[in-house]
């Protein structure tokens, strides 16, 4: 499925769908931050999960796609709980401190999490650029976080709900790593969210007793969460990534912090302060510097990292 050998030309419906991927990831940020002052962040992530589900399930029944194999099945536990149950509550309780270009940037951190995570669960070793980026971008997250405090506990602990989302993102896709030698993207995404959404069940009862409060506005904005951000996004990743190299795909995703920072002026009136933008401008460069071929690293090293993603 793979068409990246001997195939340098640029496919312009990969990238298409990579764009799409990068703007519906960064409105989630937004979208989040608009519907956490309606419902909890367990509620959000339950309601977000459910119409993914809704939506992803019916993909299958339609393509007549079959369950996944059982040796599959570890890592789509795995990445379901860590990566769409634990990382969205954490993402959607932490933008309750920050502001949305904040999280965006705290959380791009992820591949660099990916990148250690692989090195020493999957065997693929520790580059000497990728600690020197790993210790620049961390930091980039200690500023942003100093910048976004402003003497106060709330907005730091939001800080370190984004570090935590980002570990737990981190941890979620190189648990799905092994689940894609033995199932198809399609699969693993679907079942790793139908896992997801059975993990934020027991925030069930919060999200029925706020969805009658809740204005129709926050509503549509959890909907919208699951319908693309979640289920459209996360196909468009899938099928650009089955069309060109992960490690283009994985840079593509650098781009939503500053898409954040723009939505979020348009729609919230949010500009993170220069300090705020120097953090994250820290961090970015820290894993850009992860990135550099300046060392040998063992071959297998290079695909891991390359897969790095934000995820929303």
């Amino acid at each position: 499925m793979d068409q990246t050998a001997g195939a340098p030309r640029t496919d312009h419906r990969a990238l298409l769908a990579a764009s799409v991927t990068v703007v519906m990831w960064a409105s989630a940020f937004v979208s989040i931050r608009a519907s956490a002052q309606h419902f909890g962040p367990g509620a959000l992530a339950l309601g977000r999960l459910l119409t993914a589900s809704i939506a992803l399930g019916a993909v299958l029944l339609v393509k007549r796609v079959p369950p996944p194999s059982r040796q599959a099945w570890p890592g789509i536990l795995a990445s379901g709980v860590l990566w769409f149950g634990l990382y969205m509550v954490a993402l959607n309780w932490g933008e309750q401190g920050v502001d949305a270009g904040t999280a965006a940037m705290v959380v791009n951190i992820g591949p660099i999490v990916i990148a250690l995570l692989s090195g020493w669960i999957l065997k693929e070793g520790f580059p000497p650029m990728l600690l020197a980026g790993m210790a620049v971008s961390f930091v980039g997250a200690a500023v942003v976080g100093l910048s976004t405090s402003k003497g106060g506990g709330s907005s730091l602990t939001g800080v370190l709900l984004c570090l935590l989302a980002a570990l737990t993102y981190g941890a979620g896709v190189v648990s799905q790593k092994p689940a894609l030698r033995h199932a198809s993207p399609l699969q693993v995404t679907t079942y790793g969210c139908f896992v997801g959404t059975a993990a934020t069940l027991p925030f069930a009862g919060q999200l029925f007793a706020q969805l009658p409060e809740a204005p129709l506005s926050a509503t549509l904005n959890m909907v919208y969460l699951g319908l693309f951000p979640t289920a459209l996004a996360f196909t468009t990743w899938t099928y650009a990534l089955s069309r060109t190299t992960a490690g283009k795909m994985g840079a593509t995703t650098y781009a939503v912090p500053a898409v954040v920072v723009l939505i979020a002026w348009i729609l919230l009136d949010e500009v993170p302060g220069w300090l705020t933008l120097l953090g994250g401008a820290i961090c970015l460069g820290g894993v850009a510097v992860s990135r550099t071929r300046g060392a040998r690293s063992a071959p297998q090293a290079a695909p891991a990292a390359k897969e790095a993603v934000d995820r929303p």
